[in-house]
């Protein structure tokens, strides 16, 4: 799947740029007996882990990604890594909003990739991405989960500081996005989106909305009859719209598994963050076979 094509595919540009600040962050996580601990944590330069914490109970583990910084300027490329070992479950979230600085003509660049081994289980909620005027954001995320493997996300988008009055009027954002089953894609998308191109407006694009985000959920009980229910009463009106897809699994059964995705457009990120929670907490049990328990930090 390809859309927004207004720019290069992201593979096109080099993400190196020696006059950036660059830092990895690679974690592993390991079924222990009745817990799952943080096996393996590295990382160099400014990207960090907060101690593993455990509000639900052993069996998952909570983990905090944190960027000192608080932002990502023109040049800087972030790296993480992360395994989830059979029968581990682990949720990642970041503290706040990743802001993506004026670029100065330079691209920044983050890049997630993800493996679950075995029946592993994964709850990936990050905050969202708010881009600066000027800023050259080009975001990279890989999941590559096993057969057996569950795993529910998001990412989300604000182009512009609304609360500053501020617009996104310059730069462009490129985006790729793969969903894997054992090496094998379940979904693929690339994303081009200059700051000035008439997709932002265009009903085949953004529509005029400044926030966009997606959810998607891999593995568990997912089936075509679950997607319709969870579209039923979606909003679809001025201030957000909403929609849901079910890709099935074409290497596996045509009527269970694959991924399901939620494509969400809203005027404020606060009705889209919220749409997206009450959706994963719909999702977590049948996906990933556990009650939704709403992350602490959302509250702060």
């Amino acid at each position: 799947m390809r859309a927004l094509t207004d720019a290069p595919a992201v593979g096109g540009e080099s993400a190196t740029d020696p006059a950036g600040w660059n830092a990895e962050l690679a974690l592993g996580y390991r079924r222990v007996a009745d817990r799952t601990v943080l096996a393996h944590r590295w990382h160099r330069g400014p990207l960090r882990v907060q101690k593993a914490l455990y509000p639900e109970g052993q069996a998952i583990c909570h983990t905090v990604i944190l960027h000192p910084p608080a932002g990502v300027a023109g040049g800087d490329r972030l790296d993480v890594d992360v395994e989830v070992g059979d029968a581990a479950h682990a949720v990642l979230c970041t503290p706040g909003a990743t802001k993506w600085y004026r670029a100065q003509g330079r691209s920044a660049s983050q890049r997630v990739r993800i493996r679950l081994d075995g029946t592993a289980r994964l709850d990936w909620l990050p905050q969202e991405n708010i881009l600066f005027d000027g800023s050259r954001p080009r975001i990279r995320f890989e999941l590559d989960a096993a057969a057996g493997a569950r795993a529910i996300g998001w990412e989300v988008c604000v182009l512009g500081r609304h609360w500053s009055g501020e617009c996104w009027r310059s730069g462009d954002l490129r985006m790729n996005t793969r969903i894997l089953r054992d090496g094998r894609a379940l979904w693929i998308e690339e994303a081009g989106l200059p700051a000035d191109s008439p997709l932002r407006d265009s009903p085949l694009g953004l529509a005029g909305f400044e926030v966009f985000g997606t959810l998607w959920a891999v593995g568990g009980r997912l089936d075509a009859a679950l997607a319709e229910a969870c579209a039923d009463g979606l909003p679809f009106d001025d201030a957000l719209r909403a929609g849901i897809s079910w890709l099935p699994d074409g290497g596996r059964s045509q009527r269970e598994g694959g991924a399901l995705l939620m494509r969400v457009l809203g005027r404020q990120i606060e009705p889209v963050r919220e749409l997206l929670v009450a959706m994963w907490t719909r999702l977590r049990e049948p996906v990933l076979g556990v009650p939704a328990r709403p992350l602490r930090l959302w509250a702060t």
